[in-house]
Formats: structure tokens, C-alpha cells, sequence
């Protein structure tokens, strides 16, 4: 019988990792996130009491009506990869294009003949021909991007520009309560997409983590 992956057991197995090493004390409670397909949610918690200090979610009323506007460091880079993406594909194009004419005839000719007679030697000699290595050139890492920038080609979609809302409306709610400083529980999601984009909304408001 094959086993099928089932990736919420998978989640809820790295949650139970990153909870031996991660509490939240009163001076320094815990910003929990959750998520669903549609919405995401996040509550601050103190662990030594157990008690849930303040929440959020996409589900807020003052969150119903919310529409994305697309910001102008969105459109840059937006454009940005439009560009690169049309250099490419003109090199591309470039170098697959056939060359036409009398002197591709000629240079394919004079190709052929220089093959065949160096094919000759070979022959009669009986040696094998040697090998030629291509060398390919080093590949290189590009500048790492912060979370802010890995965050701009997708900010103007509403589930991401939604989530980075929540995080804003959970940290003023915190900073009403006079929490400032909290540790980031991602709840055994990796970080990027929604759950980045509510850490940096917090992060925006002041709250430190």
C-alpha cells in the first residue's frame, strides 16, 4: 500500500520542532500564524499564562471591503522583469534564427571540406582524434534579496496584500496593549508568501521580532 503524503501532518510534525525551542513570555509573548486556502489569521500569545493577548485575521470587518493597490516599487519591478524577459527572449530568437544567402552556403561548404579532410588522416593512421572540453563558465549567485524585495513581484495579489493588512491590524492592536517585542511562531510554514507578507506588515507598525 503506498503511502500518501499528507502535508498538514507534515506541518503540524515541523510546528511541534520549532515549539521546543520557541515560547512567548509575558515581556515577550508569541505572534502566532495560521493560514488557510482562502484566509490567514494571527494571534499574540503568552505562554506562561495561556492566554491569547490579542488576534487578527482576513476575516475582520475592517478588512472586508479591502482592495491592493499596486505601489510604484511593484510596477518597477514589474517592469523590470518584463524587460529582462523580452532581452532574453531576442537572444534567443538571435541565435536559433538560420543564416540565408551565398555566404552561409560557402561557409557550410568550406566547414564540410575542412571536416573531411582532417576525417583522412584519422583514417589511415588509425589514431583516435582527440576530444575537445568546453569549458563552462562559473555560475554565479545573484545579490540576495531581502524580504521586502522578494516580496515586490507578488505584493499586488489580495490574498498577499491582504495578509500584510493583518499583520499591521495585529501589531497596532499589541502596541495598544503595550506589547512591542514578540517571537515570530510561523506555525510550521515556510517564509514566504502570505506568512512573510504579515511578519513585514507587523514589522512595518514597530513591532520587533
Amino acid at each position: 500500500m503506498i503511502k500518501r503524503f499528507n502535508a498538514n501532518r507534515a506541518r503540524l510534525r515541523r510546528h511541534r520542532h520549532l515549539r521546543r525551542r520557541l515560547a512567548g513570555v509575558s515581556s515577550r509573548p508569541r505572534l502566532n500564524v495560521f493560514r488557510s486556502g482562502q484566509h490567514i489569521y494571527a494571534q499574540i500569545v503568552d505562554d506562561t499564562t495561556g492566554r491569547t493577548l490579542v488576534a487578527a485575521s482576513s476575516l475582520d470587518e475592517s478588512l472586508q471591503d479591502f482592495k491592493p493597490a499596486q505601489s510604484a516599487d511593484t510596477q518597477h519591478a514589474a517592469r523590470q522583469e518584463e524587460a529582462s524577459v523580452e532581452v532574453e527572449a531576442e537572444a534567443v530568437t538571435a541565435e536559433a534564427a538560420p543564416v540565408k544567402g551565398k555566404g552561409a552556403k560557402a561557409e557550410k561548404s568550406a566547414k564540410s571540406g575542412k571536416a573531411d579532410k582532417s576525417a583522412k588522416p584519422q583514417a589511415k593512421s588509425g589514431k583516435p582524434g582527440t576530444q575537445v572540453k568546453t569549458v563552462l563558465p562559473a555560475a554565479q549567485r545573484g545579490e540576495r534579496k531581502t524580504p521586502k524585495e522578494a516580496l515586490a513581484p507578488i505584493a499586488n495579489n489580495r490574498k498577499v496584500a491582504l495578509a500584510r493588512e493583518v499583520g499591521k491590524l495585529v501589531a497596532e492592536r499589541a502596541k495598544e496593549k503595550g506589547v512591542t517585542r514578540v517571537v515570530f511562531d510561523r506555525g510550521g510554514y515556510a517564509y514566504h508568501g502570505r506568512v512573510a507578507a504579515l511578519a513585514e506588515g507587523a514589522r512595518e507598525v514597530g513591532l520587533d521580532f
